[in-house]
């Protein structure tokens, strides 16, 4: 009885405020949703660049001390790494839908909860991949690589480890304050950290000669300054309403949570790994070297385009949580069409100038005429993914605000493996297309990916997404009716 009292409750709640937002006008709808979508889109676009720049700048550096290095360093991160940060990214995701959700519907006490939570489900996540690190070389020759790049992957991999703990912090943070749309300060700190990285490898490699240690040194600092700053952003007073210090709660009910990072995990793993297998089936083909070279060059220029639409992820992701746990289902609908729209629009523009930039570009990265124009053979293929990167990710953030995760490690899992795969394989190997028909494939994989969830998202009932965003608040909150204070203690408050 209480449950049928409380649903007629919420549906009267949501009607009442639909039929206010009917009143008001498309250019107004237009104008607020813009402005709640890019309070969070440009500072996370932004931070993306700035962390995604670290890479580039990492990268840039390496290229230049040898060719072998490049082809090592663009292994690791596309292998090793690129693994690693789907399974924590995606883990850390989890906390993206659970304070959404509950920032939207005001029950503002539980986000420090969750997120101290995810640092311990991060954390002893962490630990488990270390092993990837310390047996970088062994496992690339296991997946056919040549033993020379292996070998210099696996000097460059012991230098990832303390990156692969930074991950853990960063992500969890950054979710934790998007949720608020408090990502202003992560904007200014990944700025700072850009450019000391872009400082200190010139000091370290080109200035001193310290090789790929220098290199690799200034880009274990670019990772964990930012970091610190947005800890003591949050413990020190920064997210009042939200962090009320640490909490032996965060140890309570821990399986729910390891459940819905291990489906978060799944779904965005599916998606981060695909291009890890590209570089893979790439190091089986003729000219691995160059082909590697190439390529790694051309996924750098298309994931600079990645960050808008990863900003654009975190947008939908945060406006679609918001909102459901809010209760309003036209606002989430009408928030996703914008975003949608808006990031389409920027990779239109992108795809027209990178298709007829061709190759030039690639001499940023690499000396190597040959390389060169192995990049410019590519290019059509990197404009095109351009354009469909401009609306897949934003999608995936849909499917996060609104809790779908393992719906969607389902889609990716055939869209992109069952599909994609076998279609570059097919063009690649058996055609003898070379890298072109792989790419290909992996592109036709994506093309399928978005059509599947744009159907799955046109077809969604919204009015029922809000009833079961309430019910996954409701069901994880921990009122304070005991009589007893979480909190078991603060730092820098007065």
């Amino acid at each position: 009885m209480d449950g049928e009292i409380n649903e007629k409750l919420l549906g009267g709640e949501t009607q009442a405020k639909e039929s206010v937002d009917e009143e008001v006008t498309l250019k107004e709808k237009l104008w607020s949703e813009s402005k709640k979508m890019w309070v969070v889109a440009g500072p996370a676009i932004f931070t993306r660049f700035s962390t995604f720049g670290i890479n580039v700048i990492s990268q840039a550096f390496v290229g230049h001390i040898g060719s072998t290095e490049l082809a090592g360093y663009a292994l690791v991160m596309t292998v090793i790494v690129r693994f690693a940060n789907g399974i924590l990214l995606g883990m850390s995701s989890a906390l993206e839908t659970l304070c959404g959700q509950a920032y939207g519907a005001r029950q503002y006490q539980m986000l420090g909860i969750y997120l101290q939570r995810s640092w311990i489900v991060l954390f002893f996540s962490s630990i488990i991949l270390l092993p990837l690190f310390i047996f970088t070389a062994p496992i690339l020759k296991l997946l056919g690589q040549e033993d020379t790049i292996s070998d210099m992957a696996g000097y460059i991999g012991l230098w990832f480890i303390p990156v692969i703990f930074a991950f853990s912090v960063s992500f969890t943070c950054q979710m934790f304050l998007q949720a608020q749309s408090k990502n202003m300060i992560i904007a200014y700190l990944a700025a700072f950290s850009l450019v000391l990285h872009l400082i200190l490898s010139w000091l370290l490699t080109v200035k001193y000669k310290f090789g790929v240690p220098g290199a690799m040194a200034s880009t274990m600092l670019a990772y964990w300054i930012p970091n610190m700053g947005q800890l003591l952003f949050v413990i020190c007073g920064g997210c009042r309403e939200t962090w009320n210090g640490f909490s032996t709660l965060a140890f309570k009910d821990l399986w729910h949570v390891i459940q819905l990072s291990l489906s978060s995990g799944a779904m965005l793993c599916l998606e981060l790994w695909y291009n890890t297998i590209l570089i893979l089936l790439t190091g089986n083909l003729k000219n691995a070297e160059v082909s590697i070279d190439a390529l790694s060059i051309c996924l750098n220029i298309n994931g600079w385009e990645m960050m808008i639409s990863l900003g654009f992820l975190a947008a939908a992701s945060v406006r679609v949580s918001n909102e459901l746990g809010r209760g309003s289902s036209k606002a989430a609908k009408f928030s996703i069409k914008l975003t949608v729209l808006t990031s389409l629009s920027i990779g239109f523009v992108l795809f027209l100038v990178f298709l007829f930039l061709r190759g030039s570009l690639a001499y940023i990265f690499t000396e190597n005429e040959a390389v060169a124009k192995a990049v410019a053979d590519l290019s059509s293929l990197l404009a095109l993914s351009l354009l469909l990167n401009s609306v897949q990710p934003v999608l995936s953030g849909v499917a996060v605000g609104a809790g779908w995760q393992s719906t969607v490690a389902y889609v990716n899992l055939a869209c992109y493996y069952l599909v994609g795969i076998p279609v570059g394989l097919v063009l690649g190997y058996l055609l003898n297309m070379q890298v072109k028909g792989v790419w290909i494939g992996m592109l036709f994989g994506t093309f399928v990916q978005t059509v599947v969830l744009l159907i799955i998202t046109w077809k969604t009932d919204w009015d029922k997404q809000v009833t079961l965003a309430r019910s996954r608040v409701n069901k994880w909150i921990i009122a304070d009716n005991d009589g007893s204070n979480p909190r078991t203690s603060d730092i820098c408050e007065s």
